[in-house]
């Protein structure tokens, strides 16, 4: 069974909606630890754009430019980050995900009391944290997508 692709007007959406969609899920991904989201949420909203793409031009398509392989390397990597930040943690004080950069001015300054007008640098390691999650999900959920797409049952 041949597989085709969705119509011009489906492609071309798809290929216009997707930079926003990344956009926006960086964005919450960043903000996770300001405001609701974070890496789970701001992953999920990742892999529907790439899910987005193999519904408009088909898993085989996706599997050509993208690959499984490249998507579980993605996620591999989300992993290692979250590891090594946790690791740094128990180097510097003895305790597992150690918050190590709270108080240093580049990613942990301390707010100050009152309203906090959205700082984005005052998290220490949340931010490094939510990144690394947010690659374990849309790696994650955008192979497992990937794969029923391709597997779904057809006989050829």
């Amino acid at each position: 069974m041949k597989e085709e692709r969705m119509s011009i007007i489906v492609t071309t959406i798809a290929n216009l909606l997707f930079p926003f969609i990344i956009i926006f899920s960086f964005y919450v991904i960043m903000h996770g630890h300001l405001t609701p989201g974070g890496g789970f949420q701001g992953g999920a909203i990742g892999a529907s754009a790439i899910v987005m793409l193999i519904v408009a031009y088909g898993a085989r398509e996706i599997r050509k430019k993208v690959g499984e392989e490249n998507l579980s390397i993605f996620e591999s990597i989300g992993g290692l980050i979250f590891v090594i930040v946790g690791i740094l943690g128990f180097i510097m004080a003895s305790t597992f995900l150690y918050n190590f950069l709270i108080g240093s001015e580049l990613f942990g300054k301390i707010p100050p009391l009152g309203s906090n007008p959205g700082y984005l640098n005052t998290g220490g390691i949340l931010p490094l944290l939510n990144i690394a999650v947010g690659m374990k999900v849309i790696g994650g959920l955008a192979s497992v997508v990937l794969v029923m797409a391709l597997f779904r049952g057809d006989k050829e």
